[in-house]
């Protein structure tokens, strides 16, 4: 975890209510969440960039197998 950095952000008042007669610590639930989407976004981007490489290698393996499978004892 890096260091804090205080934020001004807008939100629902009605959710924030919400949250705070739950107990649920807002920073970190929004970091987690935050964290989670920033995960899923790296994913996807890395996967739209590496798309090429991706098709080529599954053509790969369409065309010639699975390297190695004769050797796989299961």
């Amino acid at each position: 975890m890096g260091a804090r950095k205080p934020l001004n952000l807008s939100i629902d008042a009605e959710l924030i209510d919400r949250a705070k007669a739950l107990d649920i610590n807002l920073s970190q639930a929004l970091e987690a969440k935050l964290r989670d989407i920033v995960r899923e976004e790296e994913t996807a981007r890395w996967q739209r960039e590496n798309k090429g490489a991706i098709d080529a290698w599954n053509r790969w393996i369409d065309e010639n197998g699975i390297p190695l499978d004769d050797l796989r004892a299961w």
